[in-house]
């Protein structure tokens, strides 16, 4: 008929398309439905809650999570696409960066996400602090949300590795259409990386050796203060494409970039926030130096490349004579960006004690 739309399938989900009618189909990975099948929840006979199901049988939760052993790379999901995963929802117990969560997409044997499952979403220092933001929230208590839409055509393969020496117990669930991908759909990427103590006169590199077309969309970070000084004077660094000594995109200070200014401070405090696209919902003292938690989402302003990109961030502070001081810090990212495939090998991910919280 003149003048009506062409089938929709269902990406791209907001408050201004929720009326539409999608070509996708609903499903939902969980311990109660391990592969997503229709009609496939609730059918479990033995499972973590098998004990307390006892009087009521099938049906009534009876696997409504799973225990990882030390050395286990437990499958939560492993899809045939077409599709496109649209929720994560897990709450861990144990260690949060002994337990490395993994995503490899359309069957390639290298991960596109690698990363600390806390640290993944913007809680790299494993305690709690609630976030209110688009792409991750994060609820009382220890609920970790994920709202990235992560597109695929072929597979979808996510694992969660426990490193630790002692069994872990995972709730989770993850939501997904099935439904037409674009040829135009680049795959979600996220990357750790550590350094402790930087480097003085050194930059952190939060992202390089990216090779392919694509648009860096957020950084998380976890930052340790070894100095009592401020230590947030640092410019991020956006090096696209044919940029060498010289960026396109320079900032003005660590803050800034997490959308904050002059020092996240409020009558002489440290404040913490979280909205939508940038937060500092983390401010914490352990035995030897101040902990912050920050992140910042470009969802309104991806940064764009085509070839290459890479993002560096100075450690810096504002020494007590006001000038800039090179700093030993604690610094942990999380790199998120979109690109296509196939994809250069990520750098070896640092080993359990080189992400051990101190």
């Amino acid at each position: 008929m003149a003048g009506q739309p062409a089938p929709w399938n269902g990406l791209g989900v907001g408050m201004h398309t929720l009326w539409r009618l999608a070509d996708a189909e609903s499903r939902s990975i969980s311990p109660e439905n391990p592969d997503g099948s229709v009609g496939g929840g609730g059918r479990a006979t033995t499972g973590t809650g098998a004990d307390a199901a006892r009087h009521l049988g099938v049906g009534w939760k009876v696997s409504p999570s799973v225990d990882i052993p030390p050395g286990v790379a437990y499958v939560m999901a492993d899809i045939e696409g077409p599709g496109a995963i649209q929720h994560i929802w897990l709450t861990p117990r144990g260690e949060s960066r002994d337990l490395v969560l993994r995503i490899y997409w359309d069957g390639s044997d290298l991960p596109s996400v690698e990363c600390p499952v806390s640290d993944f979403f913007a809680s790299g220092w494993g305690r709690f602090a609630q976030i209110n933001s688009l792409a991750v929230t994060v609820n009382p208590g220890s609920g970790f949300n994920c709202y990235w839409e992560m597109p695929f055509t072929q597979q979808a393969r996510i694992t969660l590795t426990n490193e630790g020496d002692v069994t872990s117990r995972l709730y989770y669930q993850v939501d997904y259409s099935l439904c037409a991908v674009p040829a135009d759909a680049a795959r979600f990427c996220a990357q750790f990386r550590r350094v402790n103590p930087t480097e003085p006169g050194t930059v952190v590199t939060i992202l390089d050796g990216v090779a392919g077309r694509g648009q860096y969309v957020g950084t998380a970070c976890a930052w340790g203060a070894h100095d009592p000084i401020w230590w947030g004077e640092g410019e991020v660094k956006f090096f696209i494409d044919g940029d060498s000594d010289f960026p396109t995109i320079c900032g003005t200070g660590v803050e800034d970039y997490f959308g904050g200014a002059y020092n996240f401070e409020v009558a002489h405090r440290y404040t913490t926030f979280s909205g939508p696209y940038t937060g500092l919902p983390y401010v914490g003292m352990f035995a030897h130096q101040q902990r912050f938690a920050m992140y910042r989402w470009h969802v309104t302003d991806p940064v764009r490349f085509t070839e290459r990109i890479e993002v560096t961030m100075q450690a810096i502070g504002y020494g007590h004579d006001q000038t800039y001081r090179p700093l030993a810090d604690d610094v942990a990212t999380v790199a998120f960006w979109y690109q296509t495939l196939p994809m250069a090998p990520f750098p070896t991910l640092p080993d359990r004690s080189a992400r051990a919280i101190d």
